[in-house]
């Protein structure tokens, strides 16, 4: 479980195709804290650690993680939001974070206003997911307040801080990123049927 409030930027330094997976090699100011076998969350994607080198670690996304979210999209040199797992004993600063994508949207606007940023996204709706407006949304693993919520697309305001330590700096219109609906609201939906 995670919080959706990111400790770092990761960079991708390489990328190895093996049958249908994908090996990803990241360097981060937490690599060397790591252990194999830990979960950490990669622009929101539970990934298990599976080797370690000097201020590298590496994970694999098989191709169901790759078909439901952003990270096929991944080059050498992208920055990735990482995130270790929650512990027990710590605040919730966030929300609670599973690392299960459920699905991926599109940006349709990046507003910089004056101290702040406004993202808009645009997502599937018939997939049964929903947003409730100041509820939680995780956006590539960012624990985000969602406003101006409708069927299919809500916005989010970022602070400077926030901005400029995780990778939404880099989003532009176009770009695809990964969503993570509240787990609440989501069982909340399937009660309903709408989900």
């Amino acid at each position: 479980m995670f919080t959706g409030i990111i400790e770092t930027l990761g960079e991708v330094k390489s990328i190895q195709t093996e049958g249908t997976n994908i090996h990803f090699t990241i360097s981060s100011s937490i690599s060397n804290e790591l252990k194999i076998d830990q979960s950490v969350a990669h622009n929101g994607v539970c990934l298990t650690v599976v080797s370690l080198a000097d201020g590298l670690h590496t994970v694999t996304a098989i191709e169901e993680t790759l078909n439901k979210t952003s990270l096929g999209i991944l080059v050498i040199g992208s920055k990735v939001n990482l995130e270790r797992c929650m512990q027990m004993n710590a605040r919730l600063d966030g929300h609670i974070v599973q690392g299960h994508v459920d699905q991926t949207a599109k940006c349709i606007l990046v507003n910089e206003l004056d101290g702040s940023w406004e993202y808009r996204f645009k997502y599937d709706a018939s997939l049964g997911n929903v947003t409730v407006e100041k509820g939680s949304a995780c956006v590539n693993g960012i624990s985000l307040t969602v406003v101006n919520s409708q069927i299919d697309e809500f916005s989010v305001f970022i602070i400077p801080y926030t901005h400029e330590h995780t990778n939404l700096h880099e989003v532009k219109v176009g770009d695809t990123v990964n969503l993570e609906f509240d787990i609440i609201g989501k069982y909340v939906a399937r009660l309903m049927g709408k989900a």
